[in-house]
């Protein structure tokens, strides 16, 4: 099985599982159905959990207080993907969720979600698959934040961008970044100076160009280039650290 035929499986596994999860929510449990523009907030840290979101569409941050007080972003949502789990431990959402552009989100009722699942055992089991993606999401982040340098994880981030828009059947070779290079530098714990130099050095490098002054508006001629310049650029520190 070639490369090729290995990402149009993942993109099709990943528009059937988010489409079929979709359905099944609006078949099994009341939703109210949230329309929200760029900077509205779904929920808010501290707020009493009662509902979870799921992400219809659009693209959403979740924010937090760092401990000297400043906004760090903690988590980026997609289509598909559900928001508040962090609510279900203590009662209470950990974070604040905000819009980064218009688009919709439903909100459904824990408890109601927690009955209708006994009848319909997919639920829960989607909302673990929920979970557990939330996990493998947070540790690579906090890998990459840990091993890589500041190019590799821009490119990383970008790298990120683009499956995530793959997996929901959204064309992943040109598309506009709905954050600001300081929140990007915020979540990826650097300056927003060196974000600015790493994306100048990925477009001399021709693995991205800009297609607008604006330089919001991303072009991509081949997703694959990002990986390998993230392994070019990695092996080296990579290789370094292990002789420490």
């Amino acid at each position: 099985m070639n490369e090729a035929t290995c990402i149009t499986q993942v993109h099709t596994s990943g528009v059937s599982r988010i489409a079929g999860m979709l359905q099944l929510l609006q078949d099994s449990v009341p939703i109210q159905r949230r329309v929200v523009r760029s900077g509205d907030v779904v929920y808010q840290v501290g707020q009493q959990f009662n509902c979870l979101y799921v992400v219809n569409s659009g693209f959403f941050k979740m924010v937090n207080l760092s401990g000297e007080g400043r906004e760090q972003v903690v988590s980026l949502h997609f289509k598909g993907d559900w928001m508040g789990l962090d609510g279900i431990a203590n009662g209470q959402y950990g974070c604040d969720a905000v819009a980064m552009d218009t688009g919709e989100v439903w909100a459904i009722r824990y408890d109601t979600l927690i009955e209708a699942a006994v009848r319909t055992p997919a639920l829960l089991t989607a909302m673990h698959g929920a979970m557990s993606r939330e996990l493998v999401r947070d540790h690579d982040a906090m890998l990459s934040l840990c091993s890589l340098p500041a190019d590799a994880r821009v490119a990383g981030f970008l790298r990120y961008w683009a499956d995530a828009l793959d997996q929901r059947g959204l064309r992943t070779d040109q598309f506009t970044l709905r954050m600001t290079r300081a929140e990007i530098g915020n979540y990826l714990g650097m300056t927003l100076e060196t974000v600015s130099r790493a994306l100048s050095r990925l477009a001399r490098g021709d693995v991205i160009r800009f297609v607008e002054k604006g330089r919001r508006d991303i072009h991509i001629p081949r997703v694959e280039a990002l990986t390998n310049f993230i392994r070019d650029i990695s092996a080296p520190a990579l290789g370094a650290a292990a002789l420490h």
